[in-house]
């Protein structure tokens, strides 16, 4: 029985990144996973729930292969690299093309919603835990929201893997924008603890001008 669940699983993701949201059907997913199409229902209850399972499980898969990747990233410049590296694997396996379908058949479906929010949610904890971590310490460390950052992060993870489709050189200069702010972040470090008390007090300045 477990096995079977897991093959359905493994089909509704199969599914999703060759046929897309609008392929999902019953029908679909039995046939990636070969096996009947009344055992959607019997395991899942519904489409819909078998879609929501799917991402779970294929999140949790995922992030787990990058866990101590991220544990062991020690800049920005380095999570840098590590994102644009993931997102290449991630974008030639098919998984992003998995949260994509997802988050298009949130807009239309209500009840896809929460397990995509959930499964983008395991992503930015991995990347909020090491923006927080590296961030420490630098000038920028009391003045940029970590946890906002950290989804903006996700959101363009996923968000690149359209654009791309329609725009490959424009979302490559979106990479090599983040780095640049990488190097600045890194410049701003090695400038000594004179410019980076400068630093901070314009952009205290600069806050609360804006508040």
């Amino acid at each position: 029985m477990g096995d079977t669940r897991t093959r359905l699983l493994e089909g509704a993701l199969q599914t999703l990144r060759t046929q897309g949201i609008a392929g999902a059907s019953a029908r679909a997913v039995a046939a990636a996973a070969g096996v009947n199409q009344a055992l959607v229902f019997y395991h899942f209850g519904t489409v819909d729930d078998l879609l929501t399972a799917a991402l779970r499980y294929g999140s949790e898969q995922r992030v787990t292969v990058y866990r101590e990747r991220f544990a062991a990233v020690t800049s920005l410049r380095e999570l840098l690299d590590l994102g644009r590296s993931l997102h290449a694997e991630e974008r030639e396996a098919g998984n992003l093309a998995v949260l994509a379908q997802m988050l298009a058949g949130s807009q239309m479906d209500g009840r896809l919603a929460p397990a995509t929010a959930a499964g983008l949610g395991m992503w930015v904890a991995e990347v909020e835990e090491v923006l927080q971590r590296v961030l420490t310490g630098t000038p920028l460390a009391e003045f940029v929201d970590v946890a906002g950052l950290a989804r903006a992060t996700a959101a363009a993870f996923v968000g690149l893997e359209l654009y791309e489709g329609v725009d490959e050189d424009g979302a490559k200069r979106a990479f090599d924008s983040l780095e640049q702010l990488a190097g600045l972040v890194a410049a701003l470090d090695d400038m000594g603890p004179l410019v980076r008390r400068t630093v901070r007090a314009r952009l205290r300045k600069a806050n609360s001008t804006e508040r």
